[in-house]
């Protein structure tokens, strides 16, 4: 269950049922007032999390933009702090590292009521990323551990990019994917068994021409599909990227 500040807001991720969430990590919006494109702010990520929270249709909040305003070695501190106080709705939040990932842990227990409150109810789930190819790095890692020491649900994503991190074939992609993502499971079941994992992807297609992430492309979709089937097979909820 993808607990909410309140009862009415969780979801069950389950098999069979789709739900939605925000995409995130903008930074850069375009002004109502002004119409000039501008560095987004802890404000915008205030008014992103209401946004969010009053659209029936989104099930969960991903914070939506990041706060350049801030001091970037505690940003994600900001950016929890700018979202859990602005929606009901269960939040999903990259704390970029442990010490991060620490505090966060408190702030989300200072919400429900204690630590002990915050494992049967986590209102927040971390993303985390490993390196494409076959790296779990010291940060993720210890997202990884913290999340499941705090009860907290860890959603691994992997962000391969086929021909150019990951095989061109999809299916080699999958094949890497596979493994980043089942490490990060290892890891995070090693600390505490049981800990609440999802399976997650924002892998895709590299544009060959661009050099970029081709997002919302035909290949996206088809690894969108087969990461679903994946973590079907594992009997683990997943979490993909959308466009």
């Amino acid at each position: 269950v993808a607990c909410g500040r309140i009862p009415e807001s969780d979801v069950v991720l389950e098999s069979n049922r789709v739900t939605f969430t925000n995409f995130g990590e903008g930074i850069v919006l375009k002004d109502v007032q002004t119409g000039e494109l501008r560095p987004t702010t802890k404000a915008d990520a205030r008014d992103a999390a209401r946004l969010i929270d009053a659209l029936p249709h989104i099930d969960t909040y991903e914070r939506a933009v990041h706060s350049h305003d801030v001091p970037e070695e505690v940003c994600a501190l900001h950016n929890a702090e700018a979202s859990l106080t602005n929606t009901t709705k269960h939040h999903w939040l990259g704390p970029v590292n442990g010490y991060c990932a620490g505090k966060i842990v408190d702030m989300c227990a200072a919400i429900t009521g204690g630590h002990d409150q915050l494992r049967e109810r986590p209102i927040m789930t971390f993303n985390t990323c490993p390196v494409s190819p076959l790296k779990l790095v010291k940060d993720c890692c210890e997202i990884i551990m913290a999340g499941a020491r705090a009860g907290v649900g860890v959603n691994v994503l992997s962000m391969g990019m086929s021909g150019g991190s990951t095989p061109v074939h999809l299916a080699g992609t999958l094949v890497v994917h596979n493994a980043e993502v089942l490490s990060g499971l290892v890891l995070n079941q090693l600390v505490s068994r049981g800990a609440p994992f999802v399976y997650g992807s924002s892998t895709t297609a590299m544009d060959l021409r661009m050099a970029t992430a081709s997002v919302g492309t035909p290949e996206c979709a088809a690894i969108n599909a087969a990461v679903a089937r994946l973590a079907r097979y594992y009997a683990l909820p997943s979490f993909v990227a959308g466009g």
